[in-house]
């Protein structure tokens, strides 16, 4: 089956409002069409999420992950110019409308362009954000492999893609602007440093 034909299969699943469990750059993702309440409701419950915590995205392009977002510092164009498609989330402030399981208590939605082939194409297939919240229930770890999300899963999932063990020991980075700064919220893929030594580069031209 090419890869055109199993993202066309997810993608008609997201369409009708199923979850579908796909690789990413890090770790196996549980995909919902995150426009959508009612998908994004159910992947909720099947995850077993905790309210508060809120769901990262994965989007096609820069243009389709700044527009669920209110403002875009200028520091997060600077960082999605050099790291997307890549492991680097960004947290901005959330337009309205946007599920409240995908927007945290201070009102920011987290947001990347991966990296990996069946992601970025599902959500260019789709033509929104999918969610990206790793394929596991609520305190279990992250899934490597089909297998590993089919365990923790089961039948919640209506399609299952990906035939490789993911070889990623750890999550996207997560930052956030405040006060004109960067913050990392979470560490991961990439490095604080690299991320510190980036913006000293820009803003010192």
């Amino acid at each position: 089956m090419s890869l055109e034909s199993i993202v066309g299969a997810a993608t008609e699943a997201l369409r009708l409002g199923e979850l579908v469990v796909y690789p990413t750059e890090t770790f196996y993702a549980i995909g919902a069409d995150a426009l959508s309440p009612a998908a994004v409701d159910l992947m909720l419950h099947v995850k077993n999420r905790e309210s508060g915590k809120p769901v990262g995205l994965i989007a096609a392009d820069a243009e389709m992950a700044f527009a669920i977002a209110k403002e875009i510092p200028p520091l997060a164009k600077i960082l999605a110019a050099r790291f997307w498609p890549g492991p680097l989330t960004l947290v901005l402030r959330a337009q309205a409308g946007l599920h409240s399981g995908l927007v945290g208590p201070d009102g920011q939605v987290g947001v990347r362009v991966s990296s990996h082939p069946v992601a970025w194409r599902l959500s260019r297939s789709l033509g929104r954000p999918v969610t990206a919240s790793s394929a596991n229930r609520a305190g279990q770890p992250p899934a490597r492999s089909v297998t590993e999300a089919r365990a923790m899963l089961k039948d919640n999932i209506k399609l299952y893609v990906g035939d490789v063990t993911s070889t990623a020991r750890l999550p996207s980075t997560v930052v956030g602007f405040e006060d004109g700064a960067v913050r990392v919220i979470r560490a991961g893929a990439i490095a604080a440093d690299k991320i510190e030594r980036v913006i000293r580069s820009k803003v010192r031209r």
